[in-house]
């Protein structure tokens, strides 16, 4: 049943918006932000992005994510505290303007991804200096911190070390301390409350900014755009095994785009079929429900004019 939603849905995705009285329009990846004064409305679209390409839109995926983020505010607000003021529409945050730091906050539990392609080819951009002899999705004794410089849309987000952020002065040395102490708690926390509902939280990115000097937590946290998950009674026995994790996340796409297209980034990305659209976002779905412990409701329909009706039911336009 619900994957014939999903399919329903497939026209009606949310691909872009516009509504110029919630004031100035910033499109990153992902999110529509508009900006006025010291408040934010965060609109969550649709849209996939892949190795900093947009490559299609996935049904709910908008609502699934923001939701999600919103869930983890909340269970995580006595760790740092977040932007959130208001969710008037699922897809829809209005939030805190914050300074934000030029650097995306990456915790890492495990060696995978793009860390893995990193220490296969004797790279070392996080000056990590792993030891040899360290397999693949293998758990750190403790989790890393690898930050990457937030780029803007059209950019390739950069690797780069501790002491690199530092020496380019991108963060203030006391705001990198609280941040990066904020960031290995948020995860731990993640990890917790993961483990207690049959997951793994592997690794995750966070952004964090100041407001009136106060470090904040904003954009998104533990969703699978920005987070990997992996079924954690698989974890073991593929490990052993040598297989693939089970993965509840964006690397199901990231992985079919390299194996399946030759894709990892670099010339025109490929058209995304729609049963590859479908399967992502019931993975999106599955993942929402297990961490959640929710049935999500798909409700098929215009997802434009449903976000512009709860922004007048709001007052915010």
């Amino acid at each position: 049943m619900s994957d014939a939603r999903l399919r329903e849905q497939l026209p009606h995705t949310l691909k872009a918006t516009d509504f110029p009285a919630l004031g100035v329009r910033y499109q990153g990846k992902v999110r529509d932000t508009y900006r006025q004064g010291d408040r934010l409305v965060l609109i969550t679209t649709d849209r996939l992005s892949a190795f900093d390409h947009v490559l299609t839109t996935i049904p709910f995926k908008g609502d699934l994510l923001n939701q999600l983020a919103h869930f983890w505010f909340e269970k995580t607000k006595h760790v740092v505290k977040n932007h959130v003021i208001d969710m008037p529409d699922p897809c829809v945050t209005v939030a805190k303007r914050a300074e934000p730091f030029p650097i995306e906050f990456v915790v890492r539990g495990y060696i995978t991804g793009s860390l893995w392609r990193d220490y296969e080819a004797k790279r070392d951009p996080y000056e990590l200096h792993l030891p040899p002899g360290v397999k693949k999705d293998q758990a750190f004794p403790r989790p890393v911190l690898t930050p990457s410089t937030k780029e803007q849309l059209g950019k390739h987000d950069e690797p780069v070390s501790e002491a690199e952020v530092l020496r380019r002065k991108l963060v203030a040395p006391k705001d990198w301390a609280k941040a990066k102490e904020a960031a290995l708690a948020l995860f731990a926390e993640g990890q917790k409350q993961a483990k207690a509902r049959g997951l793994i939280l592997v690794d995750t990115k966070y952004e964090f900014g100041l407001v009136k000097g106060e470090l904040v937590l904003i954009d998104e946290m533990h969703t699978p755009d920005s987070s990997r998950y992996w079924v954690a009674s698989e974890y073991a026995g593929r490990f052993e095994r040598g297989e693939p994790q089970k993965m509840m996340d964006k690397e199901n796409i990231r992985q079919w785009l390299i194996n399946e297209r030759g894709f990892s980034g670099h010339g025109t990305p490929p058209a995304i079929p729609d049963e590859v659209r479908v399967e992502l976002a019931s993975k999106y779905l599955a993942a929402y429900e297990q961490i959640t412990g929710k049935a999500f409701d798909l409700q098929v329909g215009d997802v434009t004019e449903r976000v512009r009706a709860n922004l007048r039911k709001a007052g915010l336009i």
